[in-house]
């Protein structure tokens, strides 16, 4: 996709058009900035940029997409109120700075706190909060690797598998808590635990 052909689509508002490039994850984030700053009051195309970001950044891949320019996306992004939904990519991005996180954690919207909760850049002492949240909000601690060990001691008795499940997989996670989910009484659990271990010797 050459410049020209998205500097075409913003001159002639060819939301349509402008769409499709959004759904590349390739396209240059120079290009994806154009977009947003020519757009950021379409609520739709903001929604869209929100997207190609979440889609272009990995959670095990954390520095492959970092920019300064992606920074300052998710930073407007998070305050642009022309489109409230779009937080919830700001909020599991990684690349979002902590003190736009922090501001995210008190989100009226439980969705936005949870993938708050789940963001490896969230801080523990943020995290820490989360623990007296909604089940929606305390669910996502437990995959956390900055969640502190002593909450991590208390989901290990969760009754959600999927909780349990994601502690075992935590790379984070103290030794001795991934050995007690090898005891777990779902399988799953406990093969999930073990492969954690077995990755770490």
């Amino acid at each position: 996709m050459s410049t020209t052909t998205v500097s075409y689509a913003i001159e002639h508002s060819d939301t349509l058009a402008l769409i499709e490039f959004l759904e590349d994850k390739t396209l240059p984030i120079e290009e994806v900035r154009t977009i947003y700053d020519a757009f950021k009051e379409d609520k739709q195309l903001v929604g869209q940029v929100a997207m190609n970001l979440s889609l272009r950044t990995s959670v095990y891949e954390r520095n492959k997409e970092y920019s300064p320019i992606m920074v300052a996306l998710l930073i407007d992004i998070s305050q642009n109120p022309i489109d409230m939904g779009a937080r919830w990519a700001v909020a599991k991005n990684p690349h979002t700075p902590v003190e736009v996180l922090r501001h995210l954690a008190n989100d009226s919207i439980n969705l936005v706190r949870a993938l708050v909760a789940t963001n490896p850049s969230t801080p523990s002492d943020v995290l820490e909060k989360f623990f007296s949240d909604e089940k929606i909000v305390r669910d996502g601690l437990s995959g956390n690797p900055n969640t502190p060990p002593k909450l991590l001691k208390i989901l290990v008795d969760d009754n959600d598998k999927m909780v349990r499940m994601r502690l075992a997989e935590n790379r984070a996670a103290p030794r001795e808590i991934i050995e007690s989910l090898l005891k777990d009484n779902d399988i799953d659990v406990t093969k999930a635990a073990q492969a954690n271990l077995d990755a770490s010797k």
